[in-house]
This record gives C-alpha cells, sequence and structure tokens, in this order.
C-alpha cells in the first residue's frame, strides 16, 4: 500500500534531527507523533520553529521517546512504499530517526512522491498518457490543492501530498 509520509525537524542544517513524524495510507488512515529527542539531539533553530510550531519545551512534555516512535512506525510501515515530497530531507531524518533506535538506517526507504502522481496519472489517463498530458495532470492536481493553506505539520503535510494523488486520480 501506498503511504505518504511527512518529518518536521528541529532545522534544515547538518545536524538536525526529527521531531514529528506523520503518514497518511492511501486508505486515509493517518499517525502522527511528536517525537522527544535523543539525549545527543541538542540542535535547535527557533525559525524553523516558528514555521512549524512546536516548542522545544513540548517536546519533552508531549513527545514520545524517539525509541518508541521508531518502532510504531517500523511495525506500521514495514513493507509498504513510502513516499515524501522531499525525500532527500524527510529520508535524512528517517536514517537519524532509524539509527538513534538501533535499526539499520536504510531499513525504510522513501520514494519521491512525485514518482506515486506520475504513475496516478498514467493509469488515470490511459491510452492518452503522453508526458504533456501526465504533466499538465499532475500540475492541475498539484495546483488545486497547494492553494489551500499550508499546515506545515507532520500529518497535515502529508495528508496534502495524498490529496494531490487522489486528486490526481480523479477521487478528490
Amino acid at each position: 500500500m501506498r503511504v505518504f509520509l511527512d518529518f518536521e525537524a528541529s532545522s534544515l542544517s547538518k545536524i538536525s534531527y526529527p521531531i514529528e513524524i506523520g503518514w497518511v495510507f492511501e486508505d486515509g488512515t493517518a499517525e502522527g507523533h511528536l517525537i522527544r529527542p535523543a539525549p545527543t539531539w541538542t540542535e535547535w533553530d527557533e525559525r524553523a520553529a516558528a514555521i512549524h510550531g512546536i516548542a522545544r519545551e513540548q517536546l519533552a512534555t508531549e513527545g514520545r521517546p524517539h525509541d518508541d516512535v521508531c518502532r510504531r512506525m517500523v511495525e506500521v510501515l514495514t513493507g509498504h512504499t513510502l513516499y515524501a515530497s522531499a525525500p532527500s530531507w524527510d529520508g535524512k531524518w528517517l536514517s537519524v530517526l532509524l539509527r538513534a533506535s538501533g535499526f539499520p538506517r536504510h531499513l525504510l526507504r522513501l520514494e519521491d512522491s512525485e514518482e506515486a502522481f506520475v504513475e496516478a496519472a498514467t493509469a488515470r489517463l490511459g491510452e492518452a498518457a503522453t508526458e504533456t498530458a501526465i504533466a499538465r495532470l499532475v500540475a492541475t492536481a498539484r495546483a488545486t490543492v497547494e492553494a489551500w493553506p499550508p499546515d506545515h505539520r507532520a500529518v497535515g503535510d502529508a495528508r496534502r501530498e495524498w490529496e494531490i494523488w487522489r486528486e490526481i486520480l480523479g477521487q478528490g
């Protein structure tokens, strides 16, 4: 099954770490978790916090331990195709979370959401699936969904990707 996934993070630096994860299965089932940082995760950028609205103190009081979140993620997401809008960034944070929790960093892999979008457009268009028609359908669906205000939270951002995918399929 396809799963759209997103992370929020402490910053966009090389030593950033995940602070929230959210995912949405293709059937619309969603789950999200605030992540209490591992003891060695100390880097923090207030500019990033201003965007996602998650306070560092909130992670200490409301976040689940990073290894608990990771075990849940591995339990629920193993065997599914995982998509992210920014797989290089989200993949970095996925790797950080997996390694800090004692799992191999490539246990779960992310694909680019664009691949799911092109696949959906190709399926919907059938014989009319030219490169131009696919690009037009994906762009139209993206424009429709991206006109909505962004959430900048993990489940909300994962749901946006899922909504684009559904819009492409004609299920939006």
